[in-house]
């Protein structure tokens, strides 16, 4: 009687590693891109924090970012994710950013933040 696996039965355990390792490293990028998520709910809530004080002072929503005195940069930059702006409609958009190496798939998502209600919205899965 011989002790030991037999070729087929390497195989087919190096195909199932192969299989949990590929579902394990997808699932593990959704946990990272919705910690990086957080970071643009971070900066859009003092965002709205700001807009909110502006609209009290003035009456009405700025759209320029350089009139809230909030540090958020309007580009991709290599110290954030996102690029982030101001709309009319009373909402701050964060857009993640592709350059420079950050990856997400195949395409950016966005998070938005309303500013009267508060809620977030953008891409599904990030928000």
């Amino acid at each position: 009687m011989r002790k030991g696996f037999t070729l087929l039965e390497l195989i087919i355990v190096i195909i199932i590693i192969g299989v949990l390792a590929t579902l394990g490293f997808t699932q593990y990028t959704k946990l990272v891109e919705k910690g990086r998520a957080a970071e643009a709910k971070t900066i859009l809530g003092g965002l709205r924090t700001a807009q909110q004080a502006y609209m009290l002072e003035y009456g009405a929503y700025t759209i320029t970012m350089a009139n809230l005195g909030i540090d958020a940069p309007t580009a991709c930059t290599t110290t954030h994710h996102f690029s982030y702006s101001v709309a009319t409609a009373g909402s701050g958009i964060a857009t993640r950013c592709l350059a420079g190496g950050k990856t997400v798939g195949s395409s950016a998502y966005t998070v938005s933040l309303s500013y009267a209600a508060g809620t977030f919205g953008g891409t599904a899965g990030y928000f």
